[in-house]
């Protein structure tokens, strides 16, 4: 399985995401400038110019006509895909971390970091269809949890809205009236760490969680009960889940700052795969030269992505062997 190397950032890599064709791969970066590239061989496309700080997430409409990306310049911008160009921009009065469309793209939902005095934030915005039509208010904003919120994305059938952040809590919030509906506070086997990355299933029935207590936990969508927990021995940066097979995928290893140099072989930066089922490792891909941030499986499930702090995004199409493994 020769990876194919992607190389146009400057910066680590902080988030991947394909388009639902999986013929798109959208890549963010600390390096302000978000690039798309084809998924088959790696090539790039282009650049999405226009925001002056790091980029921390992206996500894309149904039909792939507009990106949205949320970045540390305390935008959150919308784009004309194929264009390049910036069809508005959301001004926020601190960091934005996290962006999702809801299903339908009328609806956004995105998070702000704590900063100065302000706590962190989940903001609900409508999308127009007419971007003439687009405005700044917030349809909904809910404070509560402490620390930063790392990720928010919505739930089934937009019913509500999942969240999960530096306290090491999942929280589900109701998109209308802005209350918290249920969550893992109480839960004894939840995670004991910051939860810096959530995956869904592709049907949504269930989600991933990785955290830096050096797990993953997979989650019932609707009832938030506890299904599965993935050890790795290592911080938990980033998750992705086959949509073909059952195998979970984490990423991570230390934080940048604690890396050391010792810690700069290949091996111990590898993107971990776990069965689904069982809970046990069944094997990895080495390649990055830091820590993975960032880590997407292609919906059509031959192939997955890894973005690191090295600055490369690696593309992996799996081996037809990939497919017949016996456990």
């Amino acid at each position: 399985m020769r990876p194919i190397l992607m190389k146009g950032h400057e910066r680590p890599l902080t988030f991947l995401k394909y388009n639902r064709e999986g013929d798109l791969l959208f890549s963010c970066a600390k390096d302000h400038n978000p690039t798309v590239w084809y998924a088959d061989n790696g090539e790039r496309l282009g650049t999405y110019r226009g925001h002056n700080g790091a980029v921390w997430s992206c996500d894309i409409s149904w039909d792939s006509s507009r990106l949205i990306t949320g970045s540390a310049d305390q935008t959150v911008k919308l784009w004309d895909v194929k264009k390049g160009e910036q069809l508005y921009t959301f001004n926020f009065d601190a960091p934005a971390r996290s962006v999702n469309f809801s299903v339908g793209d009328k609806l956004a939902v995105i998070t702000t970091d704590p900063f100065m005095e302000k706590t962190s934030a989940i903001h609900v915005k409508r999308i127009a269809e007419d971007i003439d039509e687009q405005t700044n208010e917030s349809a909904l904003v809910m404070r509560g949890p402490s620390g930063r919120i790392n990720r928010a994305v919505w739930g089934l059938l937009n019913k509500n809205i999942i969240s999960c952040g530096e306290d090491a809590i999942i929280r589900v919030w109701d998109p209308v009236t802005g209350q918290e509906i249920m969550s893992t506070k109480d839960h004894e086997n939840g995670h004991n760490n910051a939860i810096t990355s959530l995956c869904f299933s592709a049907d949504k029935s269930h989600f991933l969680t990785g955290s830096l207590d050096k797990s993953a936990k997979l989650w019932d969508t609707r009832s938030l009960t506890l299904i599965k927990t993935y050890i790795t021995g290592r911080p938990v940066n980033a998750v992705t889940m086959s949509p073909l097979l059952d195998h979970v995928v984490l990423g991570g290893g230390q934080d940048a700052s604690t890396v050391t140099t010792s810690d700069h072989r290949a091996g111990k930066f590898e993107a971990k795969f776990f069965d689904k089922i069982l809970e046990e490792e069944i094997g990895g891909v080495k390649g990055h030269f830091g820590p993975i941030n960032a880590l997407a499986f292609n919906p059509d499930g031959k192939s997955f992505a890894s973005g690191g702090e090295d600055g490369y995004a690696r593309l992996h199409h799996f081996d037809p062997d990939y497919f017949t493994i016996k456990i």
